[in-house]
């Protein structure tokens, strides 16, 4: 997906966020955001969001104190999520429909995003919502054949807290699951460390991409993990990041997310607040 005008601002607000969850001074964020405006400035239109995010933030660590800006944001996250664990996996094994509620639940999680917004709507809220709103693409029934067909299943995760309703996704699918992390920390993308604080090494073969870019930019990403997304039968990748990126890279790719910048509703086709289940296409030829 192409770069908007409006990612712009954007940009700038997640480096000022970063530097201040870090308490940097008014001099550390003042250079970061010069900076980050000479990065905007010098952009080839063809860059795609996430390759400007990932060096928008390469630069916020070069400039920040620490390594891992929202490494307490994330751990937050994930501990709300893990509070809720037990009322999510009852919801579905309760369920006339155990698959259909995971895949709602796993969506769910997607509000958990600092890259859009420095806040989230409530969890529960969240879930009691994504529950009862239909689909604004609905490709789910694709999806349960392609489940029904494969050996395997490649899941791209996005965000730390997403990862535990990725995992009751993962719970309810019956083939065998490779959960794929960033490979360094972006925003609150999931690491491995992240993964395994939300219990995904207890359900799936957690692997890095190697890369420091949200979404999956495999451009950037270690040869290795590059033969695993090449050899899945089925990827489910998550988020919008992981739309921006894959979005056209071949039918095998269903991308589950909500969509909560007006940048995603009018590329996707789908308003702010909306839900979705999305096949992906083959790229167009040339």
């Amino acid at each position: 997906m192409k770069t908007y005008l409006d990612c712009y601002p954007c940009f700038l607000r997640q480096a000022l966020h970063a530097a201040r969850l870090v308490n940097c001074d008014a001099q550390a964020q003042y250079t970061l955001m010069n900076e980050v405006l000479g990065v905007l400035q010098g952009l080839s239109p063809e860059t795609t969001p996430p390759e400007i995010a990932c060096t928008v933030h390469r630069l916020v660590r070069k400039i920040t104190p620490v390594d891992d800006p929202y490494a307490s944001a994330k751990a937050a996250s994930t501990q709300a999520a893990l509070s809720l664990y037990p009322r999510l996996k009852d919801l579905i094994d309760n369920s006339a429909d155990p698959l259909g509620v995971a895949i709602r639940l796993s969506i769910a999680g997607n509000i958990i995003d600092f890259g859009v917004s420095d806040q989230h709507d409530d969890l529960w809220e969240t879930v009691e919502r994504v529950l009862r709103q239909p689909f604004a693409i609905d490709h789910e029934e694709a999806l349960r054949d392609a489940l029904q067909r494969a050996d395997h299943v490649l899941f791209l995760s996005d965000n730390a807290g997403e990862t535990v309703f990725d995992r009751l996704l993962i719970e309810a699918i019956t083939i065998p699951v490779i959960y794929a992390v960033k490979g360094a920390p972006i925003l609150n993308d999931a690491t491995e460390e992240d993964a395994i604080a939300a219990g995904l090494d207890k359900v799936a073969r957690i692997v890095s991409n190697g890369a420091d870019a949200p979404g999956t930019i495999l451009s950037l990403c270690t040869k290795a993990f590059v033969e695993v997304f090449n050899a899945a039968p089925l990827v489910i990748a998550k988020g919008q990041a992981n739309y921006e990126t894959l979005s056209d890279a071949g039918t095998n790719i269903f991308c589950l997310l909500q969509v909560k910048c007006p940048v995603i509703a009018a590329d996707i086709g789908a308003p702010i607040g909306s839900t979705v289940v999305r096949q992906g296409r083959s790229a167009p030829p040339g």
